[in-house]
């Protein structure tokens, strides 16, 4: 029991306190106008039916007590916000309660469910029809056409206005998950440039220590089985210098591999400009490759993606593709930079699977990070790989 309490708890959270002054300044605004007797209509309207001097707060206090949950349960707010709003028509009724009232379906639209925020505005713009036709049907007056425009006031126009809102906010909090995406994109590519110019460094430092070493180690075994001064001599001086540079290279080399993440650390960042040396050294490993490159200009995460998706695909080729022409073509269309590169199968090679192995799920990888599409599969006897890169706005 104390389970599903704790539970229960959880799915009630505590509302707004901008909606808690909301609420109070609303009830507080229709006590002030109903104090001197300002109120929506007279007391002799056909409409009025319960003349109690204190009906008007009813429906005020109601509505009100509605206002905490415009952002919690603004579809349940609405509902009683909406039948508060029928008793007010009973009564001499209050400004504050239609404003309160205005700001509920306001609400609705903007902090419901995607379902609400949809058919609040059409139902409101049907009771708005509604409003206009009948009153005009029946009483064949164009004065009953302000009933029409009344109900557009309070329900269609704060609905529209909430639509409008919750749009242009879902398109801004689109706008920021796909620059953290591109973000993220970018810092993953830098952390691998870093972690391969890192091993490239490692590498460099075990080359040059090792050269050090062996030329200590054979003037060393020089000089202990000759018994000549001189030679013993030349041969500490070649130790000497040999150990001096390896202490040299070893610092220099380590001090590279022990610095933090910051700007200082080694990095590449290669661009479309490299694609023509890129296909240049696939031609020298044997590739017969021909580039069709029409890019313009793409922004820089987009320009990297495309780069390796065409640096693997060139790698792919060499190694699982059949000898003949190897096809790299990038353009621009419809807002968005298309790659292709096709190459050939080997003699008696089935087709691979389409996505299976060969780099393929970096490549998809990078594509979906750009909110972009990725392929790789048989293509009318050749093997394809097509990305679809979509351009930021700006650039």
């Amino acid at each position: 029991m104390a389970r599903m309490t704790g539970g229960a708890a959880r799915t009630l959270p505590r509302p707004h306190r901008d909606d808690w002054y909301i609420a109070v300044g609303g009830l507080l605004g229709g006590v002030l106008l109903w104090l001197p007797g300002i109120h929506a209509r007279m007391a002799a309207d056909d409409l009025v039916l319960w003349h109690a001097p204190w009906a008007a707060l009813v429906p005020l206090v109601i509505i009100a007590a509605c206002e905490p949950l415009r952002r919690i349960r603004p579809r349940l707010g609405l509902l009683i916000g909406t039948a508060a709003l029928m008793v007010d028509t009973v009564t001499v009724g209050s400004i504050a309660t239609v404003m309160l009232y205005t700001d509920l379906v306001y609400a609705a639209v903007l902090y419901g469910t995607p379902a609400s925020a949809r058919r609040i505005p059409w139902i409101a713009g049907f009771l708005t029809v509604l409003g206009v036709v009948v009153p005009a049907a029946l009483w064949r007056d164009p004065r009953g056409l302000l009933i029409g425009v009344g109900v557009g006031v309070v329900v269609l126009a704060p609905a529209a206005t909430g639509a409008l809102v919750r749009d242009h906010r879902d398109a801004a909090e689109a706008a920021r998950l796909r620059a953290e995406q591109t973000a993220l994109l970018a810092e993953m590519d830098r952390r691998q440039a870093v972690t391969a110019e890192r091993a490239r460094v490692a590498r460099e430092l075990h080359d040059m220590v090792a050269n050090h070493l062996s030329a200590i180690a054979i003037h060393s075994t020089a000089a202990l089985s000759l018994d000549d001064p001189k030679t013993s001599r030349d041969a500490l001086t070649v130790i000497r210098e040999n150990s001096v540079e390896g202490l040299d290279e070893m610092r220099r080399l380590i001090g590279i591999l022990r610095s933090s993440g910051d700007d200082r650390e080694p990095s590449a960042t290669p661009t479309l400009e490299g694609l023509a040396a890129l296909v240049e050294s696939a031609r020298v490993n044997g590739l017969d490759v021909t580039l069709d490159a029409d890019h313009g200009r793409v922004p820089a995460p987009v320009e990297l993606a495309a780069y390796r998706i065409v640096q693997e695909s060139l790698t792919n080729a060499l190694k699982h593709g059949a000898d003949g022409p190897v096809r790299v073509s990038l353009r621009q269309v419809d807002g968005s930079l298309r790659v292709r590169v096709t190459s050939l199968y080997r003699p008696g090679d089935r087709p691979r699977a389409p996505g299976s192995g060969a780099g393929l799920a970096g490549m998809r990888e990078r594509a979906a990070l750009l909110g972009g599409r990725f392929e790789a599969g048989p293509e009318a006897g050749r093997w394809a790989v097509r990305a679809e890169l979509p351009l930021t706005e700006g650039d």
